[in-house]
């Protein structure tokens, strides 16, 4: 039986929010051919290929909020194909709008925990693995919930071919700190540079940077042998 000091530690405050027509219709309509859900304790192999329709370099976007970043890079990016889980319904409504909106025919949508889905990916399966601002936890208590930390490090980079990217961008100052050393004392990923054309700028981080709060992004590359 499992018990309360069993089950995994949640990275994420489980959210549901009034969806608005426009979501509600998306999902109605898209959610059967993009959608995915994310089931605790599943560890099937997900067939990337079979989710897809095709074969190309993945990018896994983890939390993807209302998922307006994500839509502009895979309309951008049409060679390579997104996957975006996220536990906020409106959020996911909203991606699935923009899909339907752009004609997007290389993205995917999953609900559920991020952590759970990882462990259903093969190894060397994706192109990068994308963080951007995570919920940073800010209370100390909490820390142990953030989603960058050396117990889940190596789950993100096992599923990073060697030559890919694991991207996370925070506005915590303490946050960035953290993920920046958990990051780099994984063996196998080496410190990138970053730069500002590498992600669309969301909503989100224009009212941090007017809030006054500093950027950080924190590309690390798996080595290749």
């Amino acid at each position: 039986m499992t018990t309360a000091n069993d089950r995994p530690i949640r990275t994420f405050h489980p959210r549901r929010g009034r969806m608005s027509s426009r979501h509600a219709d998306a999902m109605t309509a898209l959610w059967p051919r993009y959608g995915l859900t994310v089931v605790d304790g599943d560890r099937t192999r997900l067939d990337l290929d079979e989710l897809f329709g095709r074969t190309a370099p993945r990018v896994l976007e983890i939390g993807f909020g209302m998922g307006d970043a994500t839509a502009v890079m895979a309309a951008a990016d049409p060679a390579r194909d997104y996957l975006g889980v996220e536990v906020h319904t409106p959020g996911i409504g909203n991606l699935l709008a923009l899909t339907g909106e752009l004609g997007l025919t290389n993205v995917r949508v999953a609900h559920g925990d991020a952590m759970e889905l990882l462990h259903r990916l093969a190894p060397d399966s994706l192109d990068a693995v994308h963080v951007f601002f995570p919920d940073p936890w800010p209370k100390a208590r909490h820390h142990k919930r953030r989603l960058i930390q050396p117990g889940n490090v190596g789950l993100l980079r096992r599923t990073v071919r060697p030559g890919g990217v694991v991207h996370c961008v925070t506005d915590w100052p303490d946050y960035a700190a953290q993920m920046a050393s958990a990051l780099a004392a994984d063996p196998e990923l080496v410190r990138a540079d970053a730069t500002p054309f590498d992600r669309p700028v969301t909503k989100f981080e224009q009212r941090g940077v007017q809030a006054g709060r500093c950027i950080t992004d924190l590309v690390f590359r798996r080595h290749i042998e």
